[in-house]
């Protein structure tokens, strides 16, 4: 009985965090580059169980089987599947056709991006939308003087025709290398390539990945149950009281 209450009760969290999970995916369904995040469910060790025979057999334990304890959070893991590509009024917003991230600087070291949502500061660098700095191919921060910016397939800058700079894109073979370090950037425990399958799109934003319609459905299923667990840990508790209930009556 107390085994059920917390299976129950651990589908219950679970529940809660798989919602939390597909509400900040559909929080970020307008954002460029985004990348949704997936959830899953794992099973807890089960445990064997055991019951006397019967009356006459006090001493003969039966085995009954295997009994679940509930579920728990899986590890979330990222769809790096790419978004739609929409073009753009602004000559520094940037897209990746294909594999490869902007490389960029945040105060908390460099990191890795899709979102090329990118501008020039006071000082003339180029910067992301959180103001970080993008990165160029050898891992400097990149200047921009004063002038109209063509930018390359492969990521060469030019300024009223002047080379002035290349983009950094860094290529992972492995994409679970990678790990979200906050809504849109990523950091990894591998070394990246400098080459790669993506090439580099001028007034071009990623959209974000998220299929609104699916984590509705989603949304709907993940309350369903959450509702029939949270029944569950009612009906177990009723059960619980009048067991204590019959137990302490005195005859």
């Amino acid at each position: 009985m107390i085994k059920g209450l917390y299976a129950a009760a651990s589908a219950m969290i679970t529940g809660v965090y798989r919602q939390q999970a597909v509400a900040h995916d559909i929080a970020n369904v307008d954002t460029p580059g985004f990348k949704q995040i997936l959830t899953s469910l794992n099973e807890f060790d089960k445990t064997s169980a055991y019951t006397q025979s019967g009356l006459t057999n006090k001493d003969q334990i039966a085995y009954l089987g295997n009994m679940g304890l509930g579920v728990m959070a899986a590890p979330e893991t990222t769809d790096f599947t790419q978004g739609t590509l929409k073009n753009t009024d602004s000559p520094l917003d940037l897209a990746i056709s294909g594999t490869g991230f902007f490389r960029i600087r945040t105060p908390e070291g460099d990191r890795f991006t899709r979102d090329g949502r990118f501008s020039k500061d006071a000082n003339g660098q180029l910067v992301t939308v959180d103001g970080h700095l993008v990165l160029s191919s050898s891992g400097q921060p990149i200047k921009l003087a004063e002038g109209n910016p063509t930018i390359s397939t492969n990521g060469d800058i030019y300024i009223n025709g002047v080379a002035s700079g290349k983009i950094g894109v860094a290529f992972f073979a492995d994409l679970s290398t990678l790990t979200r370090t906050a809504e849109n950037t990523f950091t990894s425990t591998a070394t990246p390539a400098t080459t790669g399958g993506g090439t580099v799109l001028q007034s071009t934003l990623e959209q974000s990945n998220v299929d609104s319609a699916q984590l509705m459905t989603q949304m709907i299923e993940i309350s369903r149950s959450y509702q029939a667990a949270q029944q569950m840990v009612q009906n177990q508790d009723e059960l619980l009281g009048k067991a204590i209930s019959t137990l302490g009556r005195v005859s």
